[in-house]
């Protein structure tokens, strides 16, 4: 592929990665702003940040099919001129760092959710569901960091 066309997959694939980094920064700002919520003596309304995730999702199918789409022109390119586009090594490795952090700290919502007794009653199988800390239990015989 010639020069110019290199440019072009690469900067459609720049700005992609750029506005998918800001929704990763707009999801790990919601995961926070739960996390406090969560961790407050107050209340939890699940609501608020269940309708701002339906709402987001429509934007991170349209961005995931148009990285299938640069996947295939990238992968066209030869490998000396996607050496050139170091930028782009850096957003990858800035998106996957965000993503990273908001898996943990949906995690650690999860767990807060538990101990606050917010599972939804669907998600907890029917025999499970007579064992008062069934979940609870679960969590803690599969959890990595172990008390």
């Amino acid at each position: 592929m010639n020069d110019s066309t290199a440019t072009q997959v690469a900067a459609a694939l720049n700005a992609d990665l750029r506005a998918f980094a800001a929704l990763c920064e707009e999801v790990l700002s919601m995961g926070r702003r739960e996390h406090q919520a969560l961790s407050s003596p107050g209340p939890y309304e699940y609501r608020e940040f269940h309708q701002r995730r339906t709402e987001l999702l429509p934007d991170i199918e349209s961005l995931a099919r148009k990285f299938r789409d640069h996947r295939e022109a990238w992968r066209q390119l030869p490998q000396s001129q996607r050496d050139r586009f170091e930028e782009l090594k850096r957003l990858f490795q800035t998106v996957q760092n965000l993503l990273m952090r908001a898996m943990v700290l949906d995690r650690e919502n999860q767990q807060a959710m538990l101990k606050r007794g917010l599972v939804p009653v669907q998600h907890i199988p029917a025999a499970a569901a007579r064992q008062p800390h069934y979940v609870a239990d679960l969590y803690r015989k599969n959890s990595f960091a172990r008390p």
